[in-house]
């Protein structure tokens, strides 16, 4: 056999190098094809983090959370929406403010953070320490973000006052990719009539 190939070498040749060929090109296309097949997991597997990471989660995820994750997902939300700057600042001196940033049209943002259980209500008063947190850090929008609903009164001092009252309901418009600002369209809304209210309380149990 050894003989005859040697022989026949010169004929035999084009069909070696061919053969060569044909195994080096099949062998570098399963490669690719197991290469790419690899970085679109990962890929897939970098969009599915990114995406909890942006802070889009559940309600009842959210309502697991500590203060402290809670005031993360905030700053998070801030980032994915554009803002610039933004930092936690919450903690036992944290003069009335979570979260503080900068918004995309260069407004300066303080954030009240409230992750209280749907049960609750946010009083008037919590949203005047929010606004003393407003002159304290000489920022140009506050917002109160929380857990649950504002009482009426609370509701209307928001709106008196230029705070963006961020409730349960856009706070789940928020989590689920709606532009922060663009809730201010809303604001001192969405809390629902007298049904939403029954259901609410039906619910939540107050």
């Amino acid at each position: 056999m050894l003989i005859v190939l040697v022989v026949f070498w010169s004929a035999v040749l084009p069909y070696v190098v061919g053969g060569a060929l044909l195994g080096g090109t099949g062998a570098v296309s399963w490669w690719l094809w197991r290469t790419d097949r690899m970085v679109r997991a990962r890929d897939r597997r970098w969009r599915q983090g990114d995406a909890v990471a942006a802070g889009r989660r559940t309600l009842a995820e959210v309502d697991a959370m500590t203060g402290t994750e809670f005031e993360e997902l905030v700053a998070a939300l801030c980032r994915r929406d554009g803002c610039t700057g933004v930092r936690r600042v919450g903690g036992a001196h944290d003069n009335g403010a979570d979260v503080v940033g900068r918004l995309p049209d260069g407004r300066t943002m303080v954030i009240q953070c409230k992750r209280y259980a749907p049960s609750s209500t946010i009083a008037s008063r919590e949203l005047r320490d929010l606004l003393g947190a407003k002159v304290h850090f000489r920022a140009d929008v506050a917002v109160f973000v929380t857990t649950t609903r504002f009482s009426r009164p609370s509701e209307r001092f928001a709106v008196e006052h230029g705070i963006l009252a961020v409730h349960r309901d856009h706070l789940g418009l928020w989590n689920n990719g709606a532009y922060l600002w663009s809730l201010s369209r809303v604001n001192g809304r969405g809390q629902g009539d007298s049904r939403h209210r029954a259901r609410w309380k039906q619910v939540y149990g107050k």
